[in-house]
């Protein structure tokens, strides 16, 4: 049976060109996208749950959490620009990646910020909290989805990974207020 009697007339040189163009978009804009936000979610924990902890002020901790996560970006975005010019990887033009990952990691950053604009630190805490799971369990579907990882041994490594960092930035907050 022919492809034409099927319905079907996809080449076997547009069926690569299909294979490419989904390698081309993980690799360009996906694996940017999700490093940045593995990035900026896991980075800025242990600052701002320190500071919210050292200094029992939420306004306080979202003030660095902003900061952590704008410099955070910058600096992501930098990296990412200047790695590579793509030609050799095919990981795309430098600058896009590079604003991508950048934005990504502010983001990510931002999410689990953005409750201690509540006034009462002990519900931007708890808010913050779903929050942060909420980003990790995310990050954990992208790389499932996009890059293919067994989901149990991804949820596992993203999980126990920020957790890390996590308890690392309450525990300093806490010796640091003396508590």
């Amino acid at each position: 049976m022919s492809s034409e009697a099927t319905g079907l007339n996809v080449t076997v040189s547009e069926g690569a060109a299909a294979v490419r163009q989904g390698r081309d978009f993980v690799l360009q804009k996906v694996q940017p996208a999700l490093m940045g936000l593995m990035d900026g979610s896991v980075s800025t924990l242990a600052p701002l749950f320190a500071t919210a902890e050292l200094t029992r002020k939420p306004l306080t901790a979202f003030f660095v959490g902003l900061a952590a996560s704008v410099g955070a970006g910058i600096s992501m975005g930098l990296a990412e620009a200047l790695s590579d010019d793509g030609k050799v990887t095919g990981r795309g033009l430098p600058v896009g990646r590079g604003a991508i990952t950048g934005l990504a990691t502010a983001v990510g950053g931002m999410l689990h910020t953005f409750p201690f604009l509540i006034p009462r630190l002990n519900v931007a805490l708890r808010c913050a909290y779903v929050v942060v799971i909420v980003e990790l369990l995310a990050i954990a579907y992208i790389r499932f989805h996009y890059m293919k990882s067994p989901v149990v041994k991804t949820i596992v490594q993203v999980i126990v990974g920020g957790g890390i960092v996590f308890a690392i930035g309450m525990i300093l907050g806490r010796i640091g207020a003396g508590t």
